[in-house]
């Protein structure tokens, strides 16, 4: 019964983003609140009790995401004035004139060419303006402006699509349509333009691309709830703080096994172990070896021989690499590395900051054990539940693994061919985990309006040992839109919470494959209802988070 109900809303609700595809839609905003309303008053109607365990957690799970669904599409419509002094009024008739497409409303070619004329005045008015510098640069200022011009190339791309479907097929409406549209199409693009440079681009923090607006208390207090967290923001930074301090401890013992009393100057030796040009992949296949002998040899967990087997290598573009310094994996591996388009000192940075040492834990992270045998999984046992996906469960994971194997011994392993030594990658693996615990301390802060972007870099620079651009990067991805806010946090978080289950169910040897295996089987989902399913635990429809994994310093 809820699996069939999940495949159903999550279709539904697919196919209205999929339809409305201009995200200030007054018509796709309307349709989706609707539609999640609709869904919850049907969720409502399953009886509870009557599920049996795994049902009860869909049910669970389903009106967590429909009720965080609901908050999202409400806060989008709540939005939409922000950007009147870019949008208004040219852009609802824009929007109209798209959507008049997707449904084949007849119209008038002469009206819509008036339309698109119309357009062309108020948009030329507002460059003018924006040339003048009539702009709200402040930090808020700079994140509406990122999602007007968002919105824009949105209306741009909708647009282009619906003047190609008519040209040719209707003459008369090509005949009004054509020039007015290249005139509009033009402007279009000049002010989008205008707004990244003149708006966006305008900080002198060293940041100036970095766009991000914070969520605030309340708004940052529902996600983490969403997340079944029962742990405040400030308690979070808390974690944050103790686990990079348990790091440092680390790292100064590793520096001092490799011959160094500042940890700083043990950073800079590993970032000079770097391969020569053209090694990096090759690098790459011996550690993903090399962590999957390891997993067998210990009889870990299940690892399918396609899962195994059948994964391929590309190469990260430059531009690429301007978000994502590092790996990145799944289905592939995308291997970050200089090309010879980058200037001198990029190609150092990159080269640097993927030496083998830092490299050992990307790799498995992104493969085996990490997201690729996890998507391998996702495909094959309960797929609808992929609708739930959140960081904890996937990025916990992938990282859950750089501690088991670290616990483990793990760094006194070498890559055959490349020469490394126990103590330098320790202090790769911990540039890891320090990272993800910085993570944590600057997304939540920005959050919280208590960080800036550029204070997160320095965070990253002066505490874990990032390169400047390395650090950019990463706070860049962090904040350009693409992810949750607490994305970023989730990596530590519920690795944190996967070790804490770990010593709950895992007594024995013979236990611990099979944690892992009913771990990957269930999919997705925050990992307190992971707990309460793998423990069978009595549960409620009104279920909220109470399971408190961490152990504060002295609480």
């Amino acid at each position: 019964m809820m699996q069939h109900f999940i495949l159903d809303f999550t279709a539904d609700l697919q196919e209205i983003e999929r339809f409305y595809k201009i995200t200030i839609s007054t018509s796709r905003l309307h349709r989706l609140e609707e539609c999640i309303s609709s869904k919850l008053e049907q969720l409502h109607l399953i009886s509870f009790d009557s599920l049996d365990q795994e049902g009860q957690i869909d049910w669970l799970l389903s009106k967590n995401f429909l009720n965080r669904k609901l908050d999202q599409t409400r806060s989008q419509s709540q939005q939409v004035p922000e950007l009147a002094e870019f949008l208004h009024p040219w852009a609802a008739n824009l929007i109209e004139l798209c959507e008049w497409r997707q449904r084949l409303v007849k119209f008038n070619g002469q009206s819509a060419a008036h339309i698109f004329a119309e357009a062309t005045r108020s948009i030329k008015k507002t460059i003018e303006k924006l040339t003048q510098g009539k702009a709200d640069t402040s930090k808020s200022g700079r994140y509406v402006a990122d999602h007007a011009s968002q919105v824009i190339d949105e209306i741009h791309t909708g647009l282009t699509e619906a003047v190609g479907f008519y040209r040719g097929f209707d003459p008369l409406l090509t005949w009004w349509m054509s020039q007015p549209w290249e005139a509009l199409s033009r402007s279009m693009i000049e002010l989008a333009k205008l707004i990244r440079e003149k708006i966006v681009g305008s900080d002198t923090g060293g940041s100036s691309d970095i766009v991000g607006q914070p969520l605030g208390k309340e708004a940052l207090i529902k996600e983490i709830e969403a997340e079944f967290l029962p742990y405040t923001p400030e308690e979070l930074v808390k974690i944050g703080e103790q686990e990079l301090e348990w790091c440092e401890r680390e790292l100064t013992k590793a520096s001092h096994q490799l011959g160094y009393e500042d940890p700083k100057e043990a950073l800079e030796h590993v970032k000079k172990t770097y391969v020569e040009p053209g090694e990096q992949i090759h690098l790459v296949h011996a550690l993903a070896k090399e962590a999957v002998d390891y997993i067998k040899d210990r009889d870990m967990t299940t690892i399918p021989k396609i899962a195994n087997e059948y994964w391929q290598t590309y190469m990260m573009p430059p531009e690429r690499q301007k978000v994502a310094p590092f790996f990145l994996g799944g289905d592939n591996i995308l291997v970050a590395y200089p090309t010879d388009a980058m200037s001198h000192e990029d190609k150092l940075m990159s080269m640097r900051g993927n030496n083998p040492s830092f490299s050992r834990s990307t790799v498995f992270h992104e493969l085996v054990p990490g997201h690729h045998l996890q998507f391998h999984y996702m495909t094959r046992f309960r797929p609808y539940r992929k609708v739930f996906e959140t960081s904890f469960w996937v990025e916990g994971w992938a990282l859950y693994w750089e501690m088991v194997l670290w616990n483990g011994g793990f760094p006194a392993q070498t890559s055959q061919g490349y020469a490394t030594n126990e103590a330098e990658n320790r202090i790769g693996m911990l540039f890891w985990r320090m990272h993800r615990c910085a993570r944590i301390i600057f997304s939540v802060k920005f959050h919280l309006g208590q960080m800036t972007p550029d204070e997160c870099i320095r965070l990253l620079v002066d505490r874990v040992g990032h390169e400047r651009a390395t650090a950019e990067g990463e706070v860049r991805r962090s904040f350009n839109g693409d992810y949750s806010p607490m994305y970023q946090a989730g990596y530590m978080l519920g690795a944190l919470q996967l070790m804490r289950l770990r010593q709950e169910m895992v007594h024995t040897d013979g236990q611990e494959k099979h944690f892992h295996d009913s771990v990957m089987k269930e999919n997705t989902m925050p990992i307190e209802l992971l707990r309460a399913l793998l423990t069978n635990e009595t549960l409620s429809p009104d279920r909220t988070s109470r399971w408190r994994f961490y152990d504060f310093k002295h609480e």
